[in-house]
């Protein structure tokens, strides 16, 4: 009676958590894999010529039991792991990814495939049917369909390799990342870190069991950029510093440093199987951007004026430094800390005084109300639903019509057990393939919970992160298409981060913000002078969090394109490329290569880093379409970029998408506005 196996009766069908156990996952994988071998055999024995209908839709439609283990599994093992699920994690890589090779490249089901991919231009398909037989004939070709039998055989084991390494990757960010403390006893050891900084570090050492009067600094974001922003011990912002930029790259067992190694030489072997030489040029092959040139170009292009913008800010830093009294150079683990004091003379804005204007219950409230005025949605909430962590909040997801629309599943706060970052899944995506169903998303942030009975207050960069994951969750919860297989946020990399950074453009508004952002002791809006020096204060220090993003950008497209059969040291590569481009080392950067989850946990952002920048030209100038006209919770606006891109998900290749939406190519202006690299 394996709960995993059963049908999953609860509310809107979501899975029984209270009776799930870690031994329950590795028999339910073994159960499911076999069911959907069993359906995938059917569709290539079947006696029937291939068409639309029995070869492509029966295909979206195979696997849906893996499918539910597989979500469920993956959203525990990110958000509320232990040792026994880290153990299943370990153990299910190699199998699982034996078995998506399998199906990838089943000779039965891609000559189907392929038959209907030949004649497409005859079968009289529907737009999206057509985009979907593309999809999937593409993605088993790029999985290795077409290769030989020896090199189908060897490309099935680097996938294993890779799926085991992954995992170890991902484990070991996690153990340092917990296995880190930096314990604060004293005032001298608490000198400059502001109240409400206290409350989260001291809440931290209370969950974590430290003796009473211990305040905690972790590794999570919300503890270590708070903490680099306001201590004045710079002896324990270095400290911190160094154990946040060096995750990954310690020595014994969570050394990541020969793992990734070991994976980017998998990687270049997998594109030579596939006749490219280097892996960029395979990633990039199934992009928006298709090739290096068309990243390095947009890269270079804001990189170059990243550097001479930071150089303007490195001056102003440098010089509030001396003013303190501090003789020395300004190096990364100084630069917040010295930052915050130019903010704070020149824009008179004081992080203490803003969070109090931002509590997460109320930022909550006006995300919702937010996709009420642009779509119609209401969110309820739902004590009574099933949830695997007492965190996470349910909430039923409701159209304009008053119909049911999905499931909402809100889980913020950083914790033991959970990775860090920010990101959205699905435990069921939308589709009408067979018998119906509504989505089930999932939204996961980090934030430092406030203290019991005290809300939990955010910085301005976590009401962003927060509604850039709510962007993400909208992609999810108003896709529409018929087909599994190309909902919600199921379409290119490039592309994926349009919703979640369009987004972010609301909350910066000041209307929406003076009518959710209010004090929450005294209940007062945020003054309207504030939200002018917040105004005038949004593009202060751009230059220094662009070099930190674009250099992790440019690292990992020039590790990826190596063309070498065995990859390099990382570390010694990382530094050498950062010095050929001129990276100051007082910025850093935002990851580096050791603990780099975005390309060494999965391959989905490997090569592909640069895809926020990339799709943030598409935000900026999709949010200029709403300003031009004249309101920005425009009904038509909305509607028609709901229409084009949320609903549609991945049934239509997203430059056409985005054209039908805008009526043009995005242009880049308004981004190299947005972030004060260009005049504006």
């Amino acid at each position: 009676m394996n709960p995993l196996l059963q049908e999953w009766t609860g509310p809107a069908g979501l899975p029984p958590f209270a009776e799930i156990e870690p031994a329950h996952f590795m028999p339910a994988f073994e159960a499911a894999m076999a069911a959907h071998r069993q359906e995938i055999e059917a569709i290539a024995a079947n006696p029937a010529p291939p068409s639309f209908d029995n070869t492509v839709a029966a295909f979206d439609a195979s696997g849906r039991l893996l499918n539910r283990i597989e979500s469920l599994f993956y959203t525990l093992a990110a958000s509320a792991t232990n040792e026994a699920l880290q153990a299943v994690q370990r153990e299910v890589a190699a199998p699982m990814a034996a078995h998506a090779s399998w199906v990838a490249m089943h000779q039965g089901l891609f000559q189907r495939l392929d038959a209907l991919m030949a004649q497409r231009a005859q079968l009289g398909l529907a737009a999206d049917q057509q985009r979907l037989l593309e999809r999937l004939h593409l993605e088993a070709v790029r999985a290795g369909a077409k290769l030989a039998p020896a090199a189908r055989e060897r490309y099935a084991a680097i996938m294993q390799r890779l799926a085991e390494l992954n995992t170890q990757f991902a484990q070991n960010v996690l153990a340092d990342e917990a296995g880190y403390r930096l314990i604060l006893k004293s005032e001298a050891e608490l000198a400059g870190l502001p109240e409400f900084v206290r409350a989260v570090m001291k809440q931290a050492a209370v969950e974590r069991g430290l003796e009473d009067g211990a305040h905690l600094v972790t590794l999570s974001r919300s503890h270590v950029v708070p903490f680099l922003t306001f201590s004045a011990r710079r002896d324990l912002r270095q400290q911190a510093w160094a154990a946040w930029v060096s995750r990954g790259e310690h020595e014994g067992e969570t050394d990541n440093r020969a793992i990734a190694q070991e994976i980017l030489t998998l990687r270049n072997e997998q594109a030579r199987l596939h006749g490219y030489t280097n892996f960029a040029d395979y990633q990039l092959a199934d992009t928006m951007a298709q090739n290096q040139a068309a990243v390095q170009g947009l890269l270079k292009r804001v990189w170059d004026a990243a550097l001479n913008a930071t150089q303007l800010e490195r001056e102003a830093v440098q010089a509030a430094a001396l003013s303190h009294g501090f003789m020395d150079k300004v190096e990364a683990w100084d630069w917040r800390f010295y930052a915050e004091k130019v903010r704070q003379a020149r824009y008179a804005l004081d992080e203490a005084e803003l969070k109090p204007y931002f509590p997460l219950e109320a930022m909550v409230a006006a995300m919702f109300d937010c996709a009420q005025r642009l779509y119609g949605l209401r969110f309820e909430q739902r004590a009574d639903w099933p949830v695997y962590h007492p965190d996470v909040v349910a909430y039923e997801v409701f159209d304009q019509s008053g119909a049911h629309r999905a499931v909402f599943l809100h889980d913020n706060f950083a914790r033991v057990g959970k990775r860090s970052g920010a990101w959205m899944n699905a435990l069921r995506w939308a589709h009408r393939n067979g018998s119906a169903q509504s989505p089930v998303i999932l939204n996961n942030n980090n934030f430092a919970k406030g203290a019991p009975g005290e809300p939990t207050l955010l910085s301005l960069d976590d009401v962003r992160t927060l509604f850039h994951e709510f962007g993400h969750g909208l992609h999810g919860m108003l896709s529409e298409t018929r087909y599994e297989r190309l909902s919600g946020t199921q379409v290119l990399r490039d592309f994926v981060e349009l919703p979640s950074q369009l987004m972010e453009h609301w909350i910066a508004d000041p209307t929406v913000m003076q009518r959710h952002a209010k004090h929450y002791q005294t209940g007062a809006a945020i003054p309207h002078e504030l939200i002018e020096r917040i105004k005038a204060a949004e593009l202060f220090n751009q230059g220094y969090e662009t070099v930190r993003y674009t250099a992790s950008a440019l690292v990992d497209l020039a590790i990826h394109a190596l063309e070498d059969e065995e990859a390099p040291d990382i570390v010694a590569f990382e530094q050498q490329t950062l010095e050929r481009l001129g990276a100051p080392a007082d910025c850093g950067m935002n990851h580096r290569l050791p603990h780099f989850q975005h390309l060494f946990v999965g391959d989905s952002y490997a090569s592909g880093y640069y895809v926020y920048l990339w799709a943030e030209v598409l935000d900026c100038d999709a949010f200029e379409a709403f300003k031009e006209a004249g309101d920005i919770f425009d009904a038509a606006t909305a509607q028609r970029y709901r229409e084009q891109i949320l609903a549609a998900g991945n049934s239509q290749e997203p430059g056409a998408a985005y054209r039908a939406f805008r009526g043009r190519d995005a242009q880049i202006e308004p981004m190299l506005k947005g972030r004060g690299l260009i005049p504006a």
